[in-house]
């Protein structure tokens, strides 16, 4: 029986990082979530959101890094969140991040991966105890070459 991959939802910040550098973090954490350990998870609206910011702070390459990264990635991509879903976490981040919170406890991701710090690393998320673990492009690379090396 093989083993269950843990899923990691990304955040747009993401996706646009990974567009703009084939050699950073995001490219790498985009890189393990195609592996054997770990499977990406997403929703439309942030690969909309992705590909809006790509298209206007970008060059055009980047935009095609980020198709192509999203054909060999083949993500889950989640179904659209109800308002009910939304309003669980409007106390604990902005309106604007909900939906990235709310997509990752409620594909039951094990990691939410976002460069926004401002808006996901608050005093309000950590005492919450969600059931998934919010880090960086960074955390997320020190944590699997600890685990897994």
């Amino acid at each position: 029986m093989a083993n269950k991959k843990n899923k990691v939802f990304l955040d747009a910040s993401v996706f646009i990082a990974a567009a703009g550098s084939e050699s950073g973090g995001s490219s790498l954490v985009l890189k393990i979530c195609g592996g054997l350990h770990f499977s990406a998870v997403v929703s439309r609206k942030i690969l909309l959101e992705a590909q809006i910011n790509i298209r206007k702070k970008l060059p055009s390459e980047a935009l095609l890094r980020f198709y192509k990264e999203i054909d060999r990635l083949n993500p889950e991509v989640i179904n659209p969140l109800t308002e009910g879903n939304l309003s669980n976490y409007n106390d604990i981040i902005t309106l604007k991040d909900c939906h990235v919170l709310a997509g990752a406890i409620e594909s039951k991701a094990s990691f939410l991966i976002t460069l926004d710090r401002k808006h996901f690393k608050t005093e309000a998320i950590m005492k919450a105890n969600l059931p998934v673990t919010i880090m960086t492009p960074g955390e997320f690379l020190e944590f699997v070459i600890e685990k897994y090396s």
